[in-house]
């Protein structure tokens, strides 16, 4: 910070400046907080105090919104917006180097590696190992890889899509780890549950942790009111009812059984982001003393 710093507020020690702080950071405005007997100072640079705590008035908490819904219209553009949510971008990234790697559901060769349970194709047929085989050879990874295999670019170009627009919401109202977290917990969940309703077969794609993240933030949202987590209007009523068609058959039909849905994956994808989303939003609520 510069030499030529001044005091821009002095707050009691129980107020929570951990969302203005972040803002200050995301704006790259330098500052500096220090405790004065029962009371916390901020300091920021002499030439900016005054926007500071005007800032400060009208966004308390910080605001969500200067990040997690209009990143790419930030100086710097997307480039910055990534810099922004690594983690977020880190999970994209990864995501497209398997597409390419198994050129959107071709190479079988590749798939094999990350599908929940090995198989072997003989002919006509493809045989597939059990769960407990996979697991007894050491292969966990197959708990959560089919997450990040695709098949066909809509599938892959959707599903990026909607990883993009949640999961840097998550990442920036909770941070990396947190979003880490419930991608795994999610994957684990919807890839589980596709495996026990659906029996061994092919199946991958974002989708189940996508309505995990989709009923976190829902609910969080409901219970702990963040502009991070207020997703645009008919978002969430789109989305269930396209659950509802795919649990229908009726995609199923209409692509004469040449497309399949892994509806247990986005319904336990959407039951563990709710669960989860009621017991952030419930801590979230009591930590803020609402």
């Amino acid at each position: 910070m510069s030499a030529a710093v001044a005091e821009a507020l002095r707050l009691p020690l129980s107020e929570d400046l951990s969302g203005f702080i972040a803002l200050l950071q995301r704006l790259r405005v330098p500052c500096r907080v220090s405790e004065e007997g029962d009371q916390q100072v901020l300091r920021v640079p002499a030439a900016v105090v005054e926007q500071v705590r005007d800032l400060y008035a009208r966004y308390p908490a910080g605001d969500s919104t200067l990040v997690a819904e209009q990143p790419a219209r930030r100086r710097g553009g997307l480039g910055t917006a990534l810099r922004a949510n690594p983690f977020t971008s880190a999970i994209l990234l990864l995501t497209l180097v398997v597409a390419g790697l198994t050129l959107l559901g071709e190479n079988f060769t590749v798939i094999r590696w990350l599908t929940f349970t090995d198989f072997r194709i003989d002919g006509e047929y493809a045989y597939f190992a059990t769960l407990e085989q996979g697991l007894a050879a050491g292969q966990w990874w197959r708990l959560i890889t089919p997450i990040f295999v695709h098949f066909g670019i809509l599938h892959l170009a959707m599903n990026g899509m909607w990883y993009w627009e949640l999961g840097r919401r998550i990442e920036f109202r909770q941070g990396a780890w947190m979003l880490l977290a419930l991608t795994l917990l999610f994957g684990l969940v919807s890839n589980f549950a596709q495996y026990l309703f659906g029996g061994p077969g092919i199946f991958g794609g974002l989708s189940g942790v996508l309505y995990g993240l989709l009923g976190h933030c829902w609910l969080f949202q409901k219970l702990a009111p963040d502009n991070a987590y207020r997703l645009p209007p008919g978002v969430v009523v789109l989305m269930l009812i396209w659950l509802v068609v795919c649990l229908s058959g009726v995609i199923e039909v209409l692509s004469f059984g040449t497309l399949a849905i892994a509806n247990a994956a986005h319904v336990g994808g959407l039951v563990a982001g709710c669960v989860t989303g009621i017991i952030g939003g419930l801590l979230a609520r009591k930590a803020s003393g609402r």
